[in-house]
């Protein structure tokens, strides 16, 4: 291995010999706590230290970086107190995440550092959202984002790369790439010869470099974030390098050939560039021993105060309490009373003007929503307003996109992420359920970005534009789920949302964007999440319901001339228990009513609830009503058929007949 000082003085060398030691000392130590039991799983970097080393060392203390498995020296270069770092790898309560989740899957701010989850790909579009931060608020920054060679199979990979690409963000983008994903051989991976070559495919700069060469990198990465910051421009970066362990210490090795061990031995980062110090007078024998022998008491003494750490007690109350960030809303009333005729449409594009207006740093994303103002047109006209770095259209890519929300959020930010419709939420699954719904329980950081979701059947858009989905999200702890069914709501909620710096999945039944209005205020105003709103009240019967199921049941009530309490959901997660039990002690009679399919909808837990708690006030058994069990037909005729509409009236009778 040949080393090229670069002009770097001798100290430089020396601070990087010390970082690049002090993560495989540690690993060592580690090494030895698995086999003792002391901690349960370990994914070793041995070999690979000189990428991790060499880039954090090469970059801005305040520049973002986000790790993978193996880039233990990132931590230990930002200096991260190693009891802490100890006890977090032992599931203590001291460690970065409370215990709730393993090894490098965390964060901290106070270090730049936002950790991985176990999906792999996720992590470059938050680095996509902290590089947007950084240019939006003029910074001149990098961010570093890693993957390995297997998951840049992934789809979030060609994402998070094209949406840099096209927006011009500052990331480096580090392909670790060591030969494996787990026990996949790269040949089975990808059919390119090297990964600089799919850099023309996203007209990005690459670089490769040998990734065990600490010289090499350390002098490529820092070169590369002079030019970054003065010209943004996101870069593939290529490390060249190899796993010595297996995937974790449990997976083994036998799937890769001895020669390949016997090969990369020989360059085995540390090895080398101690022989290299030491040869050029830089390091002398004496030296290495000194400092090797008080790295490894400073790791002894730390994983012994670790270890000390009494075991977890759990208290469900603090769980449950974690999965949000402390938030007390104070709602906001309108300045005057002055009000408007307003459609559905205009009430939540209104909603979104006048936050853009209150909130400096909320940023709208989302297909189209630009000049062409969004499918619906509730943007339309904002880029001349708020301009087009805070309404910005995306590549078709909900994943990145809702990912670099997330990112934005970690600096500070707000991002409201728009779903051309809410079918399309699929492609951006991950992101919401993995990341936003569970970051703040994780490592107490927040995730502000609202998803809005333009839902909902009744306009013969067929399958693929017309499901009612809320259900997949009511099942998710971390989020909020929000459905307003009338103008009113829909502004007052959306300014909430908003407000909100928890994760909220923000649900527009498109039907009802230009077929209801009614009397809105102009100004400002929020209206509480998680409180139901009785549209009516009555004595014969509890109709519990949301969205357009409000409409259904307001029409079925006046025809059939009973007294009803329709109780509006209005926030499905959480949902308002007081006010269903309040209806339901009353009436004695209720009946669940939405557009999803009857079948795991959230009827059902809406009915169980009810059953298990207010059994004694019951004068019938629980009812509901949804849609069919099927995709949604496109066929008026079908699609009528399919909603519930009718079944819920005849239902309703048979309810109130019992």
């Amino acid at each position: 291995m040949v080393f090229n000082r670069y002009e770097y003085s001798n100290d430089t060398l020396l601070h990087l010999y010390k970082a690049l030691l002090k993560p495989r000392l540690i690993e060592e130590r580690m090494l030895i706590a698995l086999r003792q039991g002391k901690i349960s799983k370990w994914f070793s970097g041995m070999g690979q230290e000189a990428i991790s080393v060499g880039i954090a060392e090469a970059i801005g203390r305040d520049e973002y970086l986000f790790p993978l498995h193996r880039n233990l020296g990132l931590f230990t270069s930002r200096g991260l107190h190693l009891e802490k770092l100890f006890a977090q790898f032992q599931g203590k309560k001291e460690g970065f995440t409370k215990g709730r989740d393993r090894s490098f899957h965390f964060g901290t701010n106070d270090h730049h550092i936002v950790g991985m989850i176990s999906h792999l790909g996720p992590q470059l579009s938050l680095a996509n959202g902290i590089a947007l931060a950084d240019i939006l608020e003029k910074r001149p920054r990098i961010t570093v984002a890693f993957t390995g060679d297997g998951g840049t199979s992934e789809g979030e990979f060609h994402e998070a790369l094209n949406v840099a690409a096209v927006w011009n963000l500052p990331v480096i983008f580090v392909v670790e790439n060591n030969g494996y994903g787990l026990s996949t051989p790269s040949r089975e991976q990808f059919a390119c010869k090297q990964f600089i070559d799919k850099g023309i495919g996203y007209g990005m700069r690459t670089m490769q470099v040998d990734g065990n060469n600490i010289l090499e990198v350390y002098h490529a990465v820092r070169t590369l974030a002079e030019e970054m910051r003065e010209t943004p421009q996101p870069i593939l970066f290529e490390a060249l390098t190899f796993r010595m362990r297996g995937h974790e210490e449990a997976s083994g090795t036998k799937y890769v050939p001895q020669e390949l061990f016997e090969e990369w031995k020989k360059k085995d980062p540390l090895e080398n560039y101690e022989n290299y110090l030491l040869a050029e007078g830089i390091l002398t024998q004496a030296q290495v021993e000194q400092i090797r022998q008080e790295m490894q008491e400073e790791i002894y003494q730390a994983l012994e105060r670790a270890l000390a750490q009494p075991k977890i007690e759990p208290s469900s109350e603090e769980e449950i309490a974690d999965m949000y960030a402390p938030y007390e809303q104070e709602l906001i009333a309108p300045i005057s009373n002055q009000t408007s005729k307003k459609r559905f449409v205009d009430a939540i594009s209104e909603a979104l003007r006048q936050s853009m207006e209150r909130y400096p740093n909320l940023v709208l994303m989302g297909q189209d929503i630009a000049e062409y103002g969004g499918v619906f047109k509730i943007t339309d006209g904002f880029v001349d307003k708020f301009g087009r770095e805070r309404v910005r259209n995306t590549p078709l890519c909900e994943s990145a996109i809702i990912g670099a929300g997330l990112g934005l959020s970690i600096k500070g930010w707000k991002a409201m992420v728009e779903m051309q419709f809410a079918d399309f939420v699929t492609c951006g699954f991950n992101q919401i359920v993995n990341n936003l719904a569970k970051l703040h329980y994780r490592w107490g950081q927040n995730a502000d970005v609202v998803v809005r979701m333009p839902t909902g059947a009744g306009v013969a858009a067929g399958p693929f534009h017309s499901q009612s989905n809320e259900a997949w999200f009511f099942h998710t702890p971390g989020l909020k789920v929000v459905y307003p069914s009338s103008p009113y709501d829909a502004k007052g909620l959306l300014n909430a949302a908003i407000e909100d710096p928890n994760p909220i999945i923000f649900f527009e039944h498109k039907a009802l964007y230009r077929a209801i209005s009614e009397e809105v205020h102009d100004d400002y105003y929020t209206l509480q999440i998680g409180k139901a709103n009785f549209v009516t009240e009555g004595e014969d019967v509890s109709i519990i319901t949301y969205g357009m199921g409000v409409h259904w049941a307001k029409k079925a009530v006046e025809e059939l001339g009973i007294s009803a309490d329709i109780v509006d959901l209005r926030t499905l997660l959480p949902w308002d228990t007081q006010a269903v039990s309040e209806s339901v002690k009353k009436t004695g009679k209720a009946i669940i009513l939405h557009e999803d399919t009857l079948t795991g909808g959230i009827g059902g837990e809406i009915a169980a609830w009810i059953a298990e708690n207010l059994f004694q006030y019951l004068d019938a058994p629980v009812m509901r009503e949804g849609s069919l069990d099927t995709a949604v037909p496109f066929a008026p005729e079908l699609e009528k058929n399919f909603l519930p509409e009718s079944r819920f009236k005849a239902k309703l009778e048979k309810l109130l007949a019992f």
